[in-house]
């Protein structure tokens, strides 16, 4: 089991940096979380948000490549339905090049009908899409018909999606499934079997919305009112452009100390956190579990310690429960 970082790069406008300074600031966390041995770095993807919500991010992966030594470089997931799948698989392959062959594409089909229009897209075929552009690149590059080819013979695709039908395509198509959730496990490898693909082949990867400190309670204190404005921004932003009114979420509602299944959330210590991992995933063929990097403009401090915390006591002890488990 890999640990890693998810990041959005959210610059929100009560805790606005100067965007260059935001960046460079971090680059500078995720480089140092590569020297310590942080596993995965995933980014994900939005367009139109006030906050600067990362829009591309093959391009930021890019970015990283040149940083970065060990750690894998995914994306969590890039909107597949806007984007041609030559562009993916050209953009894609320099990652892996610049990389040395460290990428991880996970592909989605999005939900947000702003972003369709803003480029285009028809969402109402977004599944489809996000079907033929995975099929399509894996033909691209195993055909070499695009150029720079990657580096790696096969690069790993996943397939996003919490509901039976990602795991259905996942499946039918012999890619990776960015879902940790049980009840998809089985469908999952159902369809792997019956697309002919082998159902031990069977991997599974996601986030796990855990941020870790060494007090958290008084971490919490600070996190709230980052989390309030992160989840009610997503719940905005949902509906958008369409008739589904906003409901606003209470952040103490968010937050459970039971197991961090999707979308509770919790600040915990790293023997907490290693307890509940285990007893959520210990079941499912995980490949990469990854945690936020940074909740919405949330201190540096607090960033910096959670990542520590991640890398130097976290990931050690999923490790060792993974060995001891083999």
């Amino acid at each position: 089991m890999r640990v890693g970082l998810f990041v959005d790069l959210r610059n929100p406008p009560a805790w606005r940096r100067p965007w260059r300074e935001h960046y460079e600031s971090v680059l500078a966390r995720l480089t140092a979380a590569d020297e310590m041995g942080v596993d995965s770095i995933w980014l994900t993807e939005h367009h139109l948000f006030e906050d600067g919500y990362l829009p591309q991010p093959l391009t930021f992966a890019a970015a990283l490549a040149t940083r970065t030594k060990r750690a894998r470089l995914g994306t969590a997931i890039l909107q597949a339905p806007l984007r041609p799948s030559a562009d993916i698989a050209e953009q894609g392959a320099i990652v892996d090049i610049l990389s040395g062959g460290r990428l991880e594409l996970g592909l989605g089909a999005g939900y947000r009908t702003p972003e369709w229009d803003a480029f285009g897209a028809d969402g109402r075929r977004r599944y489809g899409l996000l079907e033929d552009r995975a099929k399509e690149i894996r033909r691209l590059w195993h055909d070499m018909i695009t150029t720079p080819p990657p580096v790696q013979a096969r690069v790993p695709i996943w397939v996003g999606g919490e509901g039976p039908r990602a795991a259905r395509m996942a499946g039918r198509l012999g890619e990776g499934l960015l879902a940790l959730l049980p009840a998809l496990l089985p469908i999952y490898r159902d369809s792997l079997a019956k697309a002919g693909h082998d159902p031990a082949s069977a991997r599974m990867s996601g986030c796990a919305n855990l941020i870790l400190a060494d007090d958290p309670e008084r971490a919490w204190s600070t996190i709230r009112p980052h989390l309030d404005y992160q989840w009610n921004s997503y719940a905005r932003y949902a509906v958008e452009g369409t008739d589904t009114p906003f409901e606003r979420l209470d952040p103490d509602r968010l937050r459970t100390k039971g197991a961090p299944v999707l979308p509770r959330f919790d600040v915990t210590t790293p023997q907490d956190a290693a307890r509940r991992l285990h007893d959520w995933l210990d079941s499912l063929p995980v490949e990469h579990v990854y945690f936020w990097d940074s909740i919405a403009g949330m201190p540096d401090e607090l960033v910096m310690r959670h990542v520590e915390l991640l890398v130097t006591e976290l990931a050690p002890r999923l490790r060792s429960a993974t060995a001891m488990s083999a």
